[in-house]
This record gives structure tokens, C-alpha cells and sequence, in this order.
């Protein structure tokens, strides 16, 4: 198994000490683990033109680091996103991370169980966890927001959202949900 961390917390975030005692127990465990410091990437936002499915399939047109980002979820079994809760949603860099990942599916459309779908554009897709910093405002309808948002983006890469649990959560906790997912 392996775990992919996109770390979008800033250089004194609670996250960061939290992520490395997380790589720690799941390397312990003899999981490998990798993290992707979003802060310290060099990729620009999706502009949504879509040239990743029309023109480039399964690629972003920018050469960035938009396709290493794509090169590890791809390869990974479980991608947790880590991030701060800013004015009642992950990070910029958090979303610009996940919006960056669309070129993994394909742009035909498929149903679901009743619901429109992008087909997969490959076999397998990681499962998705969220890691949430609450920040002074941060209340339960904000984390109750993210998560729907968040399992929808999951279910539209054709995965599922594993977990969410904020940086309160004991790593042993998050180590497990991860394990037995």
C-alpha cells in the first residue's frame, strides 16, 4: 500500500508535525508513504479549458508540476489532502491541488446509480482522506460542508472519500482508518 500526503498547510501550520508522525506510524507499519508540499510545487490553477481532455488527453497543457502531482495520486492507493480551514474551506492551494487531478478522468459521461459521471480514464483511483486544521471560526456546519463537497469530488474521480479528521484526531486513529480502508 501506498499513502499519498498533499500537504497544503504553511511552514508553521499544527499540520506539518502531525503529517510527519502519520508518515512515521504508517512507515512503522510498513506502509510506504510520500508527501507532496503543495507550497513548495510550482503549478498553476486549472484554467478549466478542458485542453487536458480535448487536446492533450490525460495531460494538463501547462508543464508544471500539475503532472507530477497527477503522477502520484495516480500511483497512489490512498491520498490524503491536509489542510488548513480558512474562512470555512480547505486551502486555495487544497483545491487548486484536487482541481489539477481532472485530467485522470475521462470527459465522457457515464450513469451511476442515477447520477452523471466521468468515466474512468484508468483502472484504479485512490481512496481520499481529508486532514482539517480548524481555525478560530471553524464550527461543525463548516466541516459538515467540506465533507459533502469532498465526497462528491471523490465519487466524480471514481473513489470515495476514506476519512476526515481534523488535527485533533489521534494519528493512531487516522493510521487505522487508513489501514483498514
Amino acid at each position: 500500500m501506498k499513502v499519498l500526503i498533499l500537504n497544503s498547510g504553511g511552514s508553521d501550520s499544527a499540520i506539518n508535525p502531525i503529517v510527519r508522525d502519520l508518515r512515521d506510524k504508517l512507515s512503522g507499519d510498513g506502509i510506504e508513504t510520500g508527501e507532496l508540499i503543495l507550497r513548495d510545487m510550482n503549478y498553476s490553477p486549472c484554467r478549466g479549458c478542458f485542453n487536458c481532455w480535448v487536446k492533450t488527453p490525460g495531460r494538463c497543457v501547462f508543464k508544471d508540476d500539475g503532472d507530477v502531482l497527477c503522477r502520484e495520486v495516480l500511483h497512489s492507493d490512498y491520498v490524503i489532502i491536509a489542510s488548513p480551514v480558512i474562512m470555512g474551506y480547505p486551502s486555495a492551494m487544497a483545491k487548486n491541488a484536487l482541481d489539477r487531478i481532472i485530467p485522470l478522468i475521462h470527459p465522457y459521461l457515464e450513469d451511476i446509480d442515477g447520477e452523471v459521471h466521468h468515466m474512468k480514464r484508468y483502472e484504479k483511483y485512490p481512496v481520499m482522506g481529508l486532514l482539517l486544521e480548524k481555525s478560530g471560526d471553524t464550527d461543525d456546519e463548516d466541516i459538515t460542508i467540506i465533507t459533502d463537497i469532498f465526497q462528491r469530488a471523490a465519487l466524480n474521480l471514481q473513489s470515495r472519500l476514506g476519512f476526515v479528521k481534523l488535527t485533533t484526531s489521534s494519528v493512531e486513529e487516522m493510521a487505522n482508518e487508513i489501514i483498514n480502508n
